[in-house]
């Protein structure tokens, strides 16, 4: 596998003009963005049309999209898991399955077509929840590694940032031993865990961060080690919490709490930590999650596709919770999807419209999901920010006839992935008129990737 980075090579100077852009409040129209080192330099408005030299953006500019939660195997699993019926827990059946068949080089090959979807859906950053470190029946490869640094050298070939969330997955459930499936996910104690995690290495391109699968994969006893580790590197730290009544049930026989209460009282809770899901939660754990200012990750498209429900994501943000965004099982790779759907879901829920602004969802489709990756300075279009850029066509089918000034509105309520034009990442463009610059037949990719899994 080859390994380019998106921040490679010799530092850009370029200048874009974006015939309308999205300036965290407001939509201005005729708006240059210089680069240097990567990085926006300067931004000037009122420039009605484009300069000599500089490369035109036209449609509506966003900061570039952060997908918070990513199983990038799973995008293996689209389609062939929809015949049938069942629950969460038949469909991971199905996805151990899948998981059982990737070495480093499939994997290296999945994630690549994978993240250049991403590309494509206007993302420019991914945090990768990696848990399938080792050989099937758990025997470490010679490179401990090599299954991280496959996914952090697919993220580089595509074109996107990546944060390695490396998880810690021990156990099977409260007590139990991991079953034969997940042999390959486990190092055995947090202690071996952190040690083979020490030895990853981080970049601009790829940051390193730790993970706790879940209350039910760690032992209650070993959850401080991972939370101290991600806390000695200040790196985000990620957690599946309360995806399924069933878990909480577990939790509470095993230990007489909540999942959320065990971890907070392990010191897993804290502003650089994020709950994925947060679907079953009392009026406490809310509490909890709010006042101690850990994030919430969304997934919108994967919670209804395996029925897990609908969180309390409003709740949770009034209590202090900042929301992100992820497309988890990628069901479908779309982060627009994502935004309108945790709206969307919140009026089923209560029978009133109009939880969260576009700018808002914006928001957390883009600088508060960078920022539960560990980029806070991301996400924005101003200067001294990572010149990441997405760029949404409004003269599609889709996005056709609102005025520009709703054009975020547009973009959240009506686009699709399939309206991203361009998708800039440190300055350098990844995708160009819809077509990806670096990996010439993306759909190609994807089907060979997938067809040797289930070959």
């Amino acid at each position: 596998m080859q390994l380019t980075h998106p921040t490679a090579g010799a530092p850009v100077t370029a200048t874009y003009w974006m015939d309308h852009a999205w300036l965290g409040t407001h939509v201005e129209p005729g708006v240059t963005l210089d680069v240097a080192d990567g990085r926006v330099a300067g931004i000037r408005t009122g420039v009605g049309a484009a300069p000599p030299g500089a490369t035109a953006l036209r449609g509506l500019t966003l900061p570039g999209l952060a997908n918070t939660h990513s199983h990038a195997f799973h995008r293996a699993l689209r389609a062939t898991v929809q015949v049938g019926s069942g629950t969460f827990w038949t469909w991971r059946e199905l996805m151990y399955r899948t998981a059982s068949r990737l070495t480093p080089d499939t994997y290296f090959d999945l994630a690549r077509a994978t993240y250049a979807e991403m590309a494509l859906a206007g993302i420019t950053s991914v945090g990768e929840f990696h848990y399938l470190h080792h050989a099937p029946g758990g025997t470490p490869y010679a490179n401990p590694n090599a299954m991280g640094e496959a996914l952090i050298a697919a993220a580089a070939e595509a074109g996107i940032r990546i944060t390695l969330l490396d998880t810690a997955y021990l156990a099977a459930g409260f007590g139990e031993q991991p079953n034969r499936h997940q042999l390959r996910f486990s190092d055995t104690t947090a202690e071996a865990w952190a040690e083979r995690a020490s030895l990853l290495k981080g970049d601009d391109h790829a940051l390193i961060g730790a993970a706790v699968h879940s209350v039910r994969a760690v032992p209650a006893g070993q959850l401080a080690t991972v939370a101290q580790w991600a806390q000695e590197r200040r790196a985000p730290l990620h957690v599946h919490l309360s995806e399924q009544p069933a878990e909480n049930d577990a939790c509470r026989a095993a230990h007489g709490r909540t999942p959320t209460r065990l971890l907070a009282d392990h010191g897993v809770l804290g502003p650089r930590t994020t709950g994925i899901h947060n679907t079953h939660l009392t009026e406490a754990d809310i509490e909890l999650l709010g006042s101690s200012a850990t994030g919430t990750c969304m997934c919108p498209t994967t919670e209804r596709d395996l029925a897990d429900g609908i969180g309390p994501a409003a709740a949770l943000q009034k209590a202090g919770s900042p929301l992100s965004l992820g497309s988890d099982s990628h069901a479908v790779i779309d982060l627009f999807e994502e935004a309108r759907a945790m709206e969307l879901n919140e009026r089923l829920r209560t029978h009133v419209r109009g939880h969260w602004t576009a700018a808002a969802l914006l928001r957390a489709a883009s600088a508060d999901g960078h920022a539960a990756l560990g980029r806070p300075d991301a996400g924005v279009l101003e200067p001294g920010a990572p010149a990441d850029l997405t760029t949404v066509a409004l003269d599609s089918v889709r996005t056709a006839g609102p005025v520009p000034r709703l054009a975020a509105e547009t973009v959240v309520f009506a686009a699709s992935a399939a309206d991203v034009r361009h998708t800039v990442v440190a300055g350098r463009h990844i995708v160009r008129d819809g077509r990806h610059t670096r990996i010439e037949d993306v759909p190609r990719a994807l089907a060979e990737a997938v067809s040797a899994l289930h070959g």
